[in-house]
Parts: C-alpha cells; structure tokens; sequence
C-alpha cells in the first residue's frame, strides 16, 4: 500500500464503484445536508449529556488499568464538503479520529497493518474472505480495553468528532490512512458520504463481515443515503449494540 504522511490531504475526480463501474460523485440537496448536519449535532449533544456519566467512569477505568493516554487519537480518511451546480459532494480528506484507548500505549501498528491487508485482499483479489476485520487475541489490547470493545463503549469520543463536522451519526466506517489508500484506489465511491459514528455494516454483522462485504455495504449506504435510511440504521444500531453481533 502507498504510505501516506500525517496531513490533511484531499482527493477528487470521478469515482469508481465497487463493481468495477465508474461513478460520478453522489450529489446531495443542500436541505438534506442542513437537515442531516441539524440533526447530527442534536443527537450528539443529548448522547454526550446522558452518557458523560459512563465516559467518566470508562476514563477512570482506562486510567486505572494501564498507563498512557485515556483517548487514542489518530489521522483517518474522512470526507470535506464542496458545492457543484448547486449540489453538496463529498471528496476524501483526512482529519483526527477520536475514540477511549482500549490497547496498550504506543501500540505497534505493523501487526494491524499487516492483517488489514490479508483481509483487504479477498475484496480485491479473490472477491470473498473468510477472514475477520478485527485481529483475534490482538495481544495489544488491555483488560478494560476489552470490556469496552466488546461493549462499543470506545466508540463514544466519536460524538466529539460530530460536534467537530468531521463525521455524521450514520456513515461509512472512518479508516486508517494505510487501510483507506486501498478504497482510493479501488473504490473511491465509497468516500461520497461523511464516515460514521454507525452505519450499515456495524447494524449487518460488523466484524464476522468479508471485506467484499463490507465495502458493499458502505458502496450501498452512498448511493441509497436518505435521512430515512439514517433513521433506519439508528434504530437498528441499538440492539446492535446490546446483543454484541460481530464486537470484537
């Protein structure tokens, strides 16, 4: 994979579906996105003031069991907005992705990088992979940091990352620079939509996915994207959540 420094970069031009076709970029209503952004940063604000009780107790925890930071922050493929013939579209662009540090501090990133890329490569060579998207007794991962990925709980500092506009509630999956230069390359259409705190594949099976499946999804919620699909995957996200389908 073509390594990428830590910067804001950005990225147009026609895109190309995950069938091999060429795309050109999802245009959007500018109502939809005022909408969608309303809505967006209501929910977040509620969420952030029902949930800072249990985002105090999970800082303390983290705190607690190992050293090192309680956030883990880390430059990812998103989107940036721009306006053409009086439409919004989406191009990819970088910026700071937050979530509760669930691995131990200055974790080493070759053995993730490593394992996306077998995984990447049922999607772009053999179609189909048996492998799953999250590494199995990743010997990184702290005690806490289990519980709360199993729970989803180090998801919650994303809610910051929608106050900031750098990512919707509903969306494709925000990816690390190493893991997002293989869907430039491959299927770029998947960045015509703000990554998401949830979205199709985390409310379809989430991790026991292939990664042709995956795509798939995120490819689908792009070109189907509606605020009656968000609400839909909303309200799917919570049991989701709860019976723990495809958590690491």
């Amino acid at each position: 994979m073509t390594s990428v420094s830590l910067t804001r970069r950005t990225r147009a031009g026609v895109r190309h579906s995950a069938d091999g076709g060429s795309q050109p970029p999802v245009g959007l209503s500018r109502v939809h996105v005022y909408v969608k952004t309303v809505l967006d940063l209501m929910v977040a604000v509620a969420l952030l003031a029902v949930l800072a009780p249990s985002m105090l107790v999970v800082a303390i925890a983290i705190r607690l069991d190992s050293p090192g930071p309680i956030f883990f922050i880390q430059e990812r493929w998103g989107v940036r907005a721009r306006r053409r013939g009086g439409r919004v579209v989406y191009e990819p662009a970088t910026f700071r992705f937050y979530k509760f540090r669930s691995m131990v501090s200055d974790a080493d990133t070759s053995l993730h990088r490593a394992h996306i890329q077998r995984y990447l490569a049922g999607a772009s060579l053999a179609g189909e992979s048996n492998a799953r998207f999250k590494l199995g007794h990743d010997p990184r991962v702290t005690e806490v940091g289990r519980f709360i990925r199993r729970t989803s709980l180090d998801e919650l500092p994303q809610l910051f990352n929608v106050l900031k506009r750098d990512m919707s509630l509903v969306g494709p999956r925000p990816v690390p620079l190493y893991e997002g230069e293989h869907y430039l390359q491959h299927a770029p259409e998947r960045f015509g939509a703000m990554p998401g705190l949830t979205g199709l594949w985390q409310v379809s099976g989430r991790c026991d996915l292939s990664a042709k499946e995956m795509l798939d999804l995120d490819v689908e919620y792009v070109r189907r994207q509606s605020l009656g699909l968000d609400l839909k995957v909303l309200l799917k996200t919570v049991p989701a959540v709860f019976n723990g389908r495809g958590a690491a």
